[in-house]
């Protein structure tokens, strides 16, 4: 998969893959179909793993030769060790996580760099939603209240307070319109989805 290909697929993707260094270890929580992987592996010659716990997913990964381990990250990453990764990826996975304390602890642990996103919950359009008095549904947030897999919702400046405690440094944060453009002017107001570059204090 090149670059153009990834951006056709997943916009938002395409803007995180250029915080990858070219030939790094990776650890992908919550990999899905693998895309993010076979791009990194293919096009950044970088080598690693994805965590998927979803059966569904598992093959996928497999036909686009990523090497999968099918585990629940809420059981945490024991099965590996300290500093083994130069960069963890948890990307639009850590808000349907019950224990992100715990998970973003161990992403610190294991990898030198991490990468994270999730749907930022201050967005003007779920702002609106609340107002009206509904549950917000959106690009990032696609679900209806009664069925959605989050069990978290966050803003920016909530994930920065927690990240901080957890022995995190933020090196570059950035927000991400619906089409997976940068937005720098309010990015908690307009930003649709948070991504955060960071490193273990």
């Amino acid at each position: 998969m090149n670059f153009r290909e990834l951006s056709l697929l997943r916009a938002d993707l395409a803007f995180i893959a250029h915080w990858v260094a070219p030939g790094s270890h990776v650890l992908d929580l919550g990999c899905g179909e693998g895309v993010m992987l076979e791009y990194l592996q293919s096009d950044k010659r970088c080598t690693g793993y994805g965590v998927e716990i979803d059966d569904k997913e598992i093959p996928i990964c497999v036909a686009r030769d990523v090497s999968v381990i099918q585990q629940d990250l809420e059981g945490g990453l024991a099965i590996f060790a300290d500093n083994a990764f130069d960069t963890v990826l948890c990307l639009s996975a850590l808000q349907m996580m019950k224990n992100v304390e715990g998970i973003l602890r161990d992403i610190a642990r294991v990898g030198g760099e991490a990468i994270v996103s999730f749907p930022n919950f201050a967005y003007w359009p779920h702002r609106l939603a609340l107002l009206r008095g509904r549950m917000p549904v959106s690009k990032s947030l696609p679900y209806e209240w009664y069925d959605t897999p989050n069990l978290r919702c966050a803003t920016i400046k909530d994930f920065e307070e927690l990240a901080n405690e957890v022995g995190l440094e933020v090196l570059e944060c950035v927000a991400l319109d619906e089409k997976g453009e940068p937005v720098s002017f309010l990015p908690n107001w307009r930003g649709s989805l948070a991504v955060f570059r960071l490193k273990k204090k």
